[in-house]
């Protein structure tokens, strides 16, 4: 099949890769302009550019360059490509979506982080229609996961991603047949603000160890920054909300115990590595 592919960050290269092994005639990838990153401002392409020139695949950040290919194409593949396409563009291609939910609960830019925030105990990916309004569209195929206690959102995304590519071919090679209407109470699952990073000791240690999961986590150590990469919860110690104990954390209810940190200008290491450095005093506390 004659495909258009649009995507940008590394989540969407396995799919793109897939599609090309696949036998599809890949004609053109659209992705997000370049932009300048790190010391001197250097372009820097996206993920998704990176991996089409190295398959050999055309490129482009224009979405109308889809419908100027002759032959023209007769699908559109979108996998995180973070950018509305217009309904004159849909109205020549249908496209399809692959999205990291199961929809309609968790529509929009951020699903894994949003599920693990919450909570959920479950997930999954859809493979669905793309249409004006935002992931509203029909379901082809998708797939439940179960999301682990202590599963990252890398960890679950890379998971899903796995499980997608495999609904994705299998939806283009069978034919687009809807599975379902989306029908039901929907979520939105809205992109991350820094500060749903920052830890407040105050929570509970269950939902700061998810904040940790979704990552990377921050608070503060005597006015500096410090990451939390990897933590768990453990049980109450009757410590004050960010008082710490060995590498036990007092919290609004029982404690999160820190596995490995980042002080700031300095690489990540082991929590208990970290503490024994600090010298921790009676009045210090985290967050502060």
């Amino acid at each position: 099949m004659r495909i258009v592919f649009l995507g940008t960050p590394a989540m969407a290269v396995p799919p793109l890769r897939a599609l090309v092994e696949a036998g599809h005639d890949v004609a053109l990838v659209v992705t997000r302009p370049d932009k300048r990153r790190g010391r001197g401002g250097a372009l820097r392409p996206s993920p998704v550019k990176q991996a089409a020139v190295e398959l050999g695949l055309p490129v482009t950040d224009r979405i109308d360059d889809v419908l100027d290919l002759d032959p023209p194409a007769e699908l559109g593949v979108v996998v995180a490509f973070g950018r509305l396409i217009k309904p004159h563009v849909l109205d020549r291609l249908p496209m399809i979506n692959l999205h990291f939910s199961l929809l309609p609960r968790w529509r929009g830019a951020a699903p894994v982080e949003r599920a693990i925030l919450a909570g959920d105990e479950t997930t999954g990916v859809a493979v669905m229609a793309v249409e004006e309004g935002l992931d509203t569209g029909a379901v082809y195929d998708e797939a439940e996961v179960a999301i682990g206690p202590d599963e990252t959102a890398d960890e679950l995304r890379a998971r899903l991603v796995d499980l997608g590519t495999d609904l994705l071919l299998g939806v283009i090679e069978n034919g687009l047949d809807v599975k379902r209407v989306q029908e039901g109470e929907s979520t939105y699952a809205r992109k991350l603000e820094p500060a749903e990073l920052e830890l407040d000791w105050r929570r509970a240690a269950e939902e700061l160890q998810r904040v940790v999961r979704v990552g990377p986590a921050r608070s503060t150590w005597r006015g500096r920054r410090l990451r939390v990469l990897r933590s768990s919860v453990g049980p109450d110690r009757g410590l004050e909300p960010g008082q710490l104990d060995g590498t036990a954390v007092g919290t609004g209810d029982g404690t999160l115990v820190l596995m490995e940190v980042q002080p700031e200008g300095r690489p990540r290491l082991p929590a208990d590595a970290w503490v024994r450095g600090a010298r921790v005093r009676p009045d210090d506390r985290l967050g502060l």
